[in-house]
């Protein structure tokens, strides 16, 4: 059975079906379930916080009080947010003499005004520094799909808390690909924002030039919701746009290279689907793509970033981190103030370029990941962990890299491991992105 969405919980708390009370007491039994991924997804579980929240949320809605669809539903955080009085690990051992954070990071904040109710933090890739899902330090979190295989990452306990009904949604953050990959090996939907949307104050940072913040759950629609709440914007779904006439590109380079056989079948059955409603999708030359690898070759915004960040960390709590993180932090070092200097124009130039050429589109389409979720054995070595680290990331962070918002939308056919299919649109055109993704996620869910 599909798991429930906010737009039908919202009715059923509305019409006393249900209560948030109920709600949050299934999500936390599912979280403490021992043969559950609770204690891998979750770092943090907040259970007389969220049972308090729950009941305050039933006294509010009784007094007709409702501040959003959220009201009384439960979600996770990913565990680099800020939270008053708790400690900020981001999934990390390093940080665990810090001091509590004074306040809840502004996204928290905005969670909880609109009537969410936070079960708990959620696991991650250590630092949010890699695509994989893996941690030493908490546990990896069994896919839902196959619990021998990774979750993806770095918001890996998000995604499975959605997947396994321990939240309705979860905020995740995206830097190369960090919501839209673990929802696509998950079976999810994960929404990408252009990232000046949403305030990234009070999150552990790992390139403050390519961070944002986004919604992983079970819909479209749940994602238009939690953006909205993210961005403090006023709660809409915006109607869904026509399929017949959309253009769609596909790049001929870089993000079609070796895909594996689940991921090409599943993206081909999604792409003939759509032009069977009227969809026009043009394979497209954008070789300009070709040129990140040389661009990001020193190690680009996420390792120089990340280690002005990390330094004085690193100095006195080096030996305590992941030893699969630690190396690729540590490629900023050697990065000078002319190579960053060199990156951002570099960043501006191809931004300007590759927009000209898909501007004239309504998407860029592709497959969200190139592979589907490897298994843990084999990322338990460095080589396999960078061989399948780079092939999850590498067509989400080309979105980050040049300021866009995207989706990962499931397109496997059941049965077969979760395939994600991305649709990319121009920075700031979010909202017709997630209009597009409403008329085109039921098309190219292949149950």
């Amino acid at each position: 059975m599909a798991n429930p969405t906010i737009t039908q919980l919202a009715a059923d708390l509305a019409a006393g079906r249900t209560t948030s009370r109920k709600l949050t007491e299934e999500a936390l039994a599912r979280i403490e379930d021992p043969k559950g991924e609770g204690k891998r997804a979750f770092i943090k579980v907040w259970k007389d916080q969220a049972l308090a929240a729950a009941d305050a949320s039933d006294g509010l809605r009784k007094a007709g009080l409702v501040p959003s669809p959220l009201a009384g539903i439960p979600v996770s955080i990913k565990n680099l947010c800020d939270v008053a009085g708790e400690t900020t690990l981001s999934g990390s051992k390093a940080l665990d003499d810090a001091e509590p954070a004074k306040a809840d990071a502004p996204v928290v904040a905005r969670l909880r005004a609109a009537g969410a109710v936070i079960v708990g933090s959620t696991n991650m890739s250590e630092f949010a520094f890699s695509g994989v899902g893996f941690n030493p330090h908490y546990g990896t979190p069994g896919n839902p799909a196959d619990r021998t295989r990774v979750p993806g990452g770095s918001s890996a306990g998000a995604a499975v808390s959605v997947a396994d009904r321990m939240a309705v949604a979860a905020l995740g953050t995206d830097t190369g690909g960090s919501v839209r990959i673990p929802a696509a090996v998950c079976g999810l939907v994960g929404f990408k924002p252009t990232a000046r949307r949403v305030p990234i104050d009070g999150v552990v940072p790992l390139s403050t030039s390519l961070d944002s913040i986004g919604p992983l759950a079970n819909s479209v629609e749940d994602c238009a919701i939690v953006d909205a709440v993210f961005a403090a914007e006023p709660i809409s779904v915006p109607d869904a746009a026509p399929l017949a006439g959309l253009r769609f590109a596909i790049p001929r380079h870089f993000v079609m290279d070796e895909l594996d056989a689940t991921v090409a079948k599943a993206f081909e059955h999604a792409c003939t689907a759509l032009a069977a409603k009227g969809v026009k999708i043009e394979q497209i030359d954008l070789a300009e793509l070709n040129e990140l690898p040389a661009i990001n070759a020193k190690g680009g915004f996420a390792a120089s970033e990340a280690y002005a960040w990390h330094k004085e960390l690193i100095a006195r709590r080096g030996p305590d981190y992941d030893q699969l993180v630690y190396p690729r932090i540590m490629r900023g070092k050697d990065m000078t103030a002319a190579d960053y200097i060199d990156l951002l124009a570099k960043r501006a130039d191809l931004c300007r370029r590759v927009s000209a050429i898909t501007s004239n589109y309504d998407a860029v389409i592709m497959p969200t990941c190139a592979i589907v979720a490897p298994t843990i054995n084999e990322v338990s070595t460095p080589e396999g962990f960078t061989k399948k680290n780079m092939l999850l990331l590498r067509n989400t962070t080309v979105g980050n890299f040049l300021d866009r918002c995207g989706i990962s939308l499931p397109c496997h056919a059941a049965g077969e491991l979760p395939v994600g299919f991305m649709l990319m649109g121009e920075a700031m055109a979010d909202r017709r992105i997630l209009a597009m993704a409403r008329s085109v996620a039921p098309v190219v869910a292949a149950h």
